[in-house]
C-alpha cells in the first residue's frame, strides 16, 4: 500500500507523521517538491472524476496521486524528496517535528502492478474532514539501504583489472605492429621522426601532470610535520578499518581474552595510560581506543585506524616490563595516529598507476609473451624493493620517534624501549633463525632498530623531564641488559661439557633477569607531582 512518510535526517529512512485536520482545503497545493531543486512536480486535485475517496470506514485513510505508471516510475526513479506544503500551520509544525523533508513512498506488493495513483475527491475530504484525521499506516515494509564500498576498498578491487587491462593493450599494440606491412611500418617511423618535438612534448605534459597530482595532494603528517602524499580522504580509510575488524573479529572470536583476565586488564591500563597522558593531541584524544587480546604465540600488535587495539599474548610474554610494554603499545597508536595506512594505501596506488605506463611498453615492446612476463616480475619487484619497502621502514622509523615521545609524556622510563629489541635480536640469534638483510624488509633489523632508539632517548628524556615526571630511579635498563647477557653467555659456556660437540638450540631456555609473567606486572606508573 501507499503511504505518506518522511525523510529522517540523514535521508535514508522513511518516518511516518501525522496530519492534523484538512479542513477548508480546496485544492492540494505543491504536493510535491523536489528536494534536490532540479526539478519540482505539482499535484492539484480537482472535482473529476478521478479523486475519488477510497476506504471512508474508520480513521485511517490512504492518499493517492493521480498520475500514469510510467510517470510515477520515473517520479521514483529520479529519488525525488517531496515536501508537503500544507496551509495549516498547526499540521505543519507536527509534520515537521517528525521530519523535515517528505516524500510519497511505494510499499504496494510487486504481485499488484500500480496503474493510477488517486487522491480522494477534496469535496468528499473537506466533508468529513471533522471526524476524521489522516493517519498513520502502521504496517510497511522498506528495502534495506545499500552504502557503497569505502573508495580504498573500490581501488583494490579494481586493481587486478588495471593490470590487466595494461597487458591486453599492450599485447595488442604488439600484435598490431607485427600484423603491419613493412613499408607502413617505415611510414610510420619516419612519421614519429619528423613528429618527435610533438611526441615529447605530449610525454611531457603528461608527466606535468602527474607531478601536479603529486604536490597538490600534499599533507602535513601530524606532530613530524612531514610533508606526505595523501589521495584517500581519512573518512574513507576509518570505513574500511570496519571492514578489516570485522575480519579480524571474525578469525579471533574464540581466542579473545575476557575483560576480566589479568593480561586484558594490564593492556587496558597501559593504554588509558598513554591517552590520557596525550590528550593534549587531538588526533589522539578524538579516537576511542578499544582494547582486543589474543590468545597467540605470536609476538605482534597492532591498531586499526579507527582505535581497535589488538595484541597478541606472545607479545606480553616477551617483554620485560611494563615500561617495554607502553613502548610497544605507544608505537603501534602512532601509526594510527599519524594516519600511516592512508599514506602507505596512497603512495601505492600512485605508484601503481604510473606503473601501468611501464607494464603496458612492456607488453607492447618484448616480442614474446614469456619475455613480457619476466619483464613485468621484474618491475613489480624494482618497484617494491626501491620504494615500497623503503618507505615502509620510513613510517616504522617515525611510528618509534612519535611512539617513545607518547611513552616519555607518560613518564615512562624510555630507556627500557632499546632494551625490546635487543632482546628480540637475541632470541632471534639463539633460535637460530635466518637473518635477512634490512632491505628486504618492511621493518627495519632489531639491531638498527635498538640504535635509532638509543639515538633518540636523550631527547625522549627531556620531554619527560619537561612534563613534570618524578626522576627515574635505579641503574640504567641498557646497562643491566648489557650484564646480563654476559652472565648469560658465561653461563652457556659452564654448561657445555668437554665432549659435546653440538648444542640443542632447537628450544632454547631463555632466561632474562627482571623478565616476569605480564600478569604479575605491577602495573605502576610514576605521578606527576601536582603544584
Amino acid at each position: 500500500m501507499n503511504s505518506i512518510c518522511g525523510l529522517k535526517l540523514l535521508g535514508r529512512n522513511c518516518i511516518f507523521f501525522r496530519l492534523a485536520s484538512l479542513a477548508g482545503q480546496r485544492k492540494c497545493n505543491n504536493l510535491c517538491r523536489s528536494y534536490t531543486g532540479c526539478c519540482r512536480a505539482q499535484v492539484s486535485c480537482t472535482r473529476d472524476d478521478r479523486c475519488q475517496r477510497l476506504d471512508l470506514s474508520g480513521n485511517i485513510r490512504n492518499c493517492f496521486l493521480t498520475g500514469s505508471p510510467d510517470s510515477y516510475r520515473n517520479f521514483i526513479s529520479k529519488g525525488l524528496r517531496c515536501l508537503l506544503n500544507v496551509p495549516n500551520t498547526e499540521t505543519y509544525k507536527n509534520a515537521h517535528h517528525s521530519s523535515r523533508r517528505f516524500c510519497f513512498q511505494s510499499s504496494q506488493p510487486l504481485r499488484e502492478k500500480i496503474t493510477s495513483l488517486q487522491i480522494s475527491s477534496v469535496e468528499q475530504l473537506s466533508r468529513h474532514s471533522s471526524a476524521w484525521n489522516i493517519q498513520i499506516i502502521r504496517s510497511f515494509h522498506t528495502s534495506p539501504s545499500f552504502q557503497a564500498a569505502p573508495v580504498p576498498f573500490f581501488w583494490i578491487i579494481v586493481k587486478p583489472a588495471q593490470k590487466l587491462f595494461a597487458i591486453i593493450l599492450g599485447r595488442s599494440i604488439r600484435n598490431w605492429w607485427k600484423a603491419l606491412p613493412p613499408n607502413k611500418r617505415e611510414l610510420l617511423k619516419e612519421s614519429a621522426r619528423q613528429n618527435k618535438w610533438k611526441i615529447l612534448l605530449g610525454v611531457s605534459s603528461l608527466g606535468v601532470l602527474f607531478v601536479m597530482f603529486y604536490f597538490t595532494h600534499l599533507e602535513e603528517t601530524p606532530i613530524t610535520g612531514r610533508a606526505r602524499l595523501l589521495v584517500f580522504e581519512k573518512e574513507h580509510f576509518r570505513e574500511l578499518s570496519q571492514m578489516e575488524y570485522d575480519m579480524w573479529m571474525e578469525e579471533f572470536k574464540s581466542k579473545m581474552l575476557p575483560e576480566t583476565d589479568a593480561r586484558y586488564q594490564v593492556v587496558e591500563r597501559v593504554v588509558g595510560h598513554l591517552s590520557e597522558s596525550n590528550k593534549d593531541i587531538p588526533q589522539l584524544s578524538s579516537l576511542k581506543w578499544v582494547i582486543h587480546v589474543v590468545e597467540e604465540p605470536g609476538v605482534n600488535a597492532f591498531v586499526l585506524p579507527n582505535g581497535q587495539v589488538f595484541v597478541f599474548t606472545g607479545l606480553l610474554n616477551a617483554v620485560s616490563d611494563i615500561h617495554q610494554l607502553s613502548f610497544i603499545l605507544g608505537h603501534e597508536i602512532a601509526h594510527a595516529v599519524l594516519e600511516h595506512a592512508a599514506e602507505k594505501a596512497s603512495l601505492v596506488h600512485f605508484l601503481d598507476f604510473l606503473s601501468l605506463i611501464f607494464l603496458t611498453m612492456i607488453w607492447a615492446i618484448c616480442p614474446r609473451d614469456s619475455l613480457a612476463v619476466v619483464g613485468q616480475w621484474i618491475q613489480s619487484k624494482l618497484q617494491e624493493f626501491m620504494f615500497d619497502r623503503p618507505y615502509s621502514r620510513t613510517l616504522e622509523a617515525e611510528a618509534d620517534k612519535v611512539g617513545l615521545q607518547f611513552a616519555a609524556k607518560a613518564c615512562v622510563d624510555v630507556r627500557a624501549s632499546s632494551v625490546f629489541w635487543q632482546q628480540m635480536e637475541l632470541a632471534e640469534t639463539i633460535q637460530g633463525q635466518p637473518k635477512l638483510p634490512e632491505w628486504l624488509s618492511t621493518h627495519p633489523s632489531h639491531e638498527n632498530r635498538a640504535e635509532h632508539l638509543d639515538r633518540l632517548i636523550p631527547e625522549a628524556l627531556k620531554i619527560r623531564e619537561s612534563c613534570n615526571c618524578p626522576s627515574l630511579s635505579g641503574p640504567d635498563p641498557r646497562l643491566i641488559f648489557k650484564l646480563s647477557m654476559q652472565h648469560l653467555l658465561e653461563s652457556s659456556k659452564d654448561q657445555e661439557t668437554p665432549n659435546s660437540t653440538k648444542r640443542d638450540l632447537s628450544k632454547p631456555k631463555m632466561d632474562f633477569p627482571h623478565t616476569q609473567k605480564v600478569e604479575d606486572m605491577p602495573v605502576t606508573f610514576a605521578v606527576k607531582p601536582t603544584n
